[in-house]
This record gives structure tokens, C-alpha cells and sequence, in this order.
């Protein structure tokens, strides 16, 4: 099996000589099909960094990214178009959706911007907002939204075209822990029904017991890797290895499995 993602040697310096910041100090690793894959790091580690040159929001200062086979530095024009809204789906921390448009709308913005028809559109939304259970705001605007409807809201707004991989950037950052373990929830039920790729950005050792595997970054490069025991090793007792990593690395957690 061939990996969805490649990053190789990844670098990415803010500032010269002296006073230069190195973000990511030549990063590698690859993420499988079907993988749920953590980053995890505090804050100011470089996850988010990594996160954003995959999705081209960042350029990086050398290294490769390559996903199925294309590096996506070379990317331009319509090209990039198309790896932005349709191979990757962007979770955000604090939702980024449009304050103007229903939660109907904004889930179905990026079928509109590729010209999916209607009838596609409709059975896509009714399919991922059943999922999701969001049916019931789909006429409301973020404003009249809960922070845990308003993650749905954006998580099926991320998946609606079915992405290669889903990237998401500490989704459960600006959720309580109610809503934070419904999402993981979910996320994870895609991974495990549905095959989906995910790799998430997180310093939360209770989101990232979700994962099937945690890179650990710290001051721009990983310093550690931790993979489940076995697929049948419990989701606590893989807690339990997370936070002994997080703990000798000098890291927290907020308890709220």
C-alpha cells in the first residue's frame, strides 16, 4: 500500500541568521490510507505549522509534500484549486465559518464553488448531516449555534467532498468536554467505517487517544512516536501511554475522557 502523504525533510525558518525561528527543522514521515494519525506538541512546537504547509497556506522553506504522488510546491492555477477543495478537508479550532450563511449553506459552499449539481449536493448533505446529527441548524446561523454545533457544522463542511485526507487543527480546542468527545466521536467513526484519513494537530491527550498512532514534535523536529499496542488495546489504557510521553516530554493535559 502506497501512502497518501509523504512529507520529507520539511523545513520552515522565520528570520535570518541570528534571530531566525526554525519552525520545522526537517520533518518525515508518511500517513497511510485509512490512517488516523496524531500530532501531537505544546504550543509553539510547530504542529500548526506543519499543518498549514500541507494545505498550502504557508509555503515551506525546503523539504517535500507530495500527496498520491504530486507535490504540491509545483501546484498552481487550477491545480491547486483542486487539492484545496477536494483533496484535503480543513477542520478548524474556531469553526471559520461564514457568519452570513445558514449552516445549509455553509456545509454546501464547496460543492457550489466545484459545481456539484443539486441532486448530488442533497444527498451528500442529507447523508453527512444525519451523521453528524446537525439536521436541526441547518437553517440557523453560527450565531444562533452552540460551539459543538457550530465543529459539526464545519466538520461536514470539510468532509461534504469527500477529501483524501482530513486535516484538523486542534478541533476540540474551543470546545467543552462534552462536545469535544462527541466530535471525537465522530471523527473516529469515519476513520473506522468509513475508511477515512485523518491527520490532526492536537496538544490534548484526550483527543489524541483517538488516533491509531502520535508523532510527537518538539522545537521543530519529532522526538517521538507512540503506535497502539495492538487495534484491540484499550482507548484508556492508550491514554495511559500518552499522557507517561506527554509527562517525561514536560507537556499537560486537561483530564476529560
Amino acid at each position: 500500500m502506497k501512502p497518501i502523504l509523504e512529507i520529507e525533510s520539511l523545513k520552515k525558518h522565520y528570520g535570518k541568521s541570528k534571530n531566525q525561528t526554525k519552525a520545522l527543522d526537517g520533518i518525515t514521515f508518511q500517513v497511510m490510507p485509512g490512517e488516523f494519525l496524531g500530532i501531537m506538541g505544546s504550543s509553539g512546537s510547530g504542529k500548526s505549522t506543519l499543518l498549514n504547509c500541507i494545505a498550502t497556506v504557508i509555503m515551506p522553506s525546503s523539504g517535500n509534500i507530495i500527496m498520491n504522488g504530486k507535490q504540491i510546491q509545483t501546484l498552481k492555477g487550477a491545480e491547486l484549486a483542486d487539492y484545496r477543495g477536494k483533496e484535503i478537508g480543513y477542520l478548524f479550532q474556531n469553526f471559520e465559518l461564514l457568519d452570513n450563511l445558514t449552516g445549509r449553506e455553509n456545509i454546501l459552499l464547496p460543492l457550489s464553488l466545484h459545481g456539484v449539481s443539486e441532486n448530488e449536493s442533497k444527498k451528500l448533505l442529507e447523508r453527512l448531516t444525519s451523521y453528524l446529527e446537525v439536521e436541526d441548524v441547518l437553517d440557523k446561523f453560527p450565531a444562533q449555534m452552540s460551539g459543538g454545533q457550530k465543529q459539526r457544522i464545519a466538520a461536514a463542511r470539510a468532509l461534504i467532498l469527500n477529501p483524501g485526507i482530513i486535516l484538523a487543527d486542534e478541533p476540540t480546542g474551543a470546545l467543552d468536554s462534552k462536545n469535544a468527545k462527541a466530535l471525537m466521536e465522530k471523527l473516529s467513526g469515519l476513520n473506522q467505517n468509513e475508511n477515512a484519513t485523518i491527520l490532526m494537530v492536537t496538544h490534548d491527550s484526550n483527543a489524541a487517544s483517538y488516533c491509531k498512532r502520535i508523532l510527537f514534535i518538539q522545537d521543530g523536529i519529532i522526538c517521538h512516536e507512540l503506535r497502539r499496542d495492538t487495534p484491540d488495546e484499550s482507548q484508556q489504557d492508550f491514554y495511559s501511554r500518552i499522557l507517561k510521553v506527554v509527562a517525561q516530554l514536560g507537556g499537560g493535559s486537561a483530564n476529560v475522557l
